[in-house]
């Protein structure tokens, strides 16, 4: 039996550069390699497209939705730009929601491929709207903590060369409430208002901690949902903690997940815990294709 052939369109960006590198360990697939001086050249693209049973799209949004344009409607495709995330005839691609959502993603060629703020909030909310622990009228606080290779290679390169002194220090954005990841955080969890939201961007290289603060709900409620929900999610982990500190880049360099929650009888936190360029993008990405393309899904995974 031949090989899945992948193109990566958008080979030198943070996140397919990544992915590639850590495709390019594996045997079982075969990578369609474009001539660098050639990546930005639309027939050369268009015909390594032609050849790939699977294209990975790591390109800015409207780099995404023209590429679309090139590519069949037969081939299969994970965007990893926000471009798709809400849009119809797209799956939105975190399989660990519930069994229907991995059957989708299994069985159809469109794939957006979460981002990472959202995928902190996600797994931590989606269950609890699910199972009317917290209503979809809802207004939810979040907080998210990312090291700054999720700025990309413009942000890589201000906090890697000689920094001015607020890079030093934690920055918060987003400053407007209108960051691109809140169509997807509301959508996917069914709420009905968008999160108040804060992003902030810390001097460490790779590593998130996305935090959701709840009143009313016991810590054992939020517990028990969150055990129950991702009970069979390979990579999804759930604990308790009251005790110390959590540090947002605990699983740098893994693809997996951790939902920690904490607090009392009546205030509680979840944070979400995973490495923004793992489960938060190149991890998930691998992941997607594993289940479109029949492989066990943690296959080439970091666990």
């Amino acid at each position: 039996m031949s090989k899945p052939k992948i193109y990566i369109d958008g080979q030198v960006g943070t996140t397919g550069l990544e992915i590639y590198s850590r495709l390019s360990l594996r045997n079982d697939i075969e990578i369609i390699k474009i001539d660098p001086d050639k990546r930005k050249d639309i027939e050369q693209r268009k015909i390594c497209m032609e050849q790939a049973d699977l294209v990975f799209l790591c390109l800015p949004d409207q780099a995404s939705i023209e590429a679309m344009e090139l590519i069949d409607k037969n081939t299969k495709v994970i965007d990893a730009s926000s471009a798709h995330r809400v849009s119809e005839g797209w799956i939105y691609g975190m399989s660990e929601l519930n069994s229907r959502q991995r059957e989708a993603i299994q069985n159809q060629n469109r794939v957006a491929n979460p981002g990472c703020h959202a995928t902190g909030f996600i797994m931590s909310v989606y269950p609890l709207v699910q199972t009317g622990i917290i209503s979809k009228k809802d207004v939810i606080s979040c907080f998210s903590l990312t090291g700054y290779s999720g700025g990309g290679k413009k942000m890589i390169s201000q906090y890697e060369s000689e920094k001015s002194k607020d890079l030093y220090s934690p920055r918060i954005y987003g400053l407007t409430q209108n960051h691109k990841h809140l169509p997807e955080m509301t959508k996917i969890c069914g709420l009905e208002k968008e999160p108040l939201f804060h992003p902030v961007v810390a001097d460490y290289y790779r590593g998130m901690a996305t935090t959701i603060s709840l009143d009313g709900i016991n810590q054992e409620t939020i517990y028990e949902c969150l055990k129950n929900w991702y009970n069979n999610s390979p990579l999804i982990r759930v604990s308790k903690q009251n005790e110390g500190m959590i540090a947002s880049n605990t699983y740098e360099k893994k693809d997996t997940l951790e939902l920690i929650v904490c607090g009392n009888q009546q205030r509680v936190s979840v944070t979400a815990l995973f490495d923004n360029l793992g489960k938060g993008a190149c991890g998930a990405a691998i992941q997607n294709m594993n289940l479109m393309l029949g492989f066990d899904e943690c296959e080439g995974l970091r666990c």
